[in-house]
């Protein structure tokens, strides 16, 4: 995909990314890397029998990463990005091992700033299992460059 700029962003603007199917490997190496080596990732016995879920699941923060790595590789930021500023997101349903994500998104608010070769651009981000439940929503404020002159 084509960088877009500050100034590609229009009210009807979306995005759909590719998709990610998360494995035991991917679980297993990012909470063994973050520490949260916790039961609720790390003990089948204890996830099988006295959690909700029954099966393995995979972190939030494992989720959002893999939702903003997926809005990464379309390459639309590649070049316009400056900085991300933040999120605020909410979990809709766990994400499973074998289950396979990709993102939906769509233009949340776009601002000028004080300095005119930038803007703000904050986006609605939907990620979605093969069933195509939402598992995780969350806005991203990021701020783009303006198209070079």
């Amino acid at each position: 995909m084509a960088v877009q700029w500050w100034e590609d962003y229009a009210s009807d603007w979306t995005l759909k990314t590719g998709r990610r199917t998360v494995t035991e490997y991917d679980i297993l190496s990012f909470v063994t890397l973050v520490g949260m080596n916790e039961a609720l990732f790390m003990d089948a016995e204890y996830i099988a029998n006295d959690t909700p879920f029954g099966r393995r699941i995979a972190p939030g923060a494992l989720v959002f990463s893999y939702a903003e790595g997926l809005v990464i590789q379309t390459g639309h930021l590649h070049g316009s990005a400056i900085a991300f500023l933040g999120a605020e997101m909410k979990m809709q349903g766990p994400v499973y091992l074998g289950d396979t994500i990709e993102v939906n998104v769509s233009l949340g608010e776009r601002r000028e700033t004080s300095k005119p070769d930038r803007g703000l651009v904050t986006t609605r981000n939907r990620v979605t299992n093969q069933s195509g439940d939402a598992v995780l929503e969350y806005l991203a404020t990021r701020m783009l460059r303006r198209r070079p002159a």
